[in-house]
């Protein structure tokens, strides 16, 4: 399985990105889909999840700023990204998890079964 990540870029601080989670050749309905970060240093963390039912899931610190939604049509879920901080500086992910398979845990980095190469977004102020 090859998940493709992009669309990160540097922005200001206020600005949006829009990242892509694309997966040719997969049922992709079938899978769970999750976004995690990762900044120099620090551990990769939870941002966003979409079940394959469309159900949503996000970190704390999104705060609403964040959207996840998923284009099954297109093997592609998207990571809007809207009043971006420098504190959201990091290499984002995409991870996806067979949905047939049960204990879905969405924050956990294990749940997942393939990640893509990671896309780079860097917020200034």
């Amino acid at each position: 399985v090859q998940l493709q990540a992009f669309g990160g870029g540097s922005v200001q601080a206020g600005g949006s990105l829009r990242l892509s989670c694309a997966a040719p050749g997969l049922t992709f309905s079938r899978y769970h889909v999750g976004w995690f970060r990762q900044a120099p240093g620090k551990e990769r963390e939870f941002v966003a999840a979409i079940k394959g039912d469309g159900r949503t899931y996000f970190a704390d610190f999104v705060q609403g700023r964040f959207t996840i939604s998923r284009d099954n049509s297109e093997n592609t879920v998207y990571l809007q990204m809207n009043d971006l901080k420098p504190g959201d500086t990091a290499v984002y992910y995409c991870g996806v998890r067979n949905g047939l398979r049960v204990g879905y845990s969405y924050p956990a980095v294990g749940a997942y079964d393939y990640w893509g190469q990671g896309t780079e977004v860097t917020v200034s102020s």
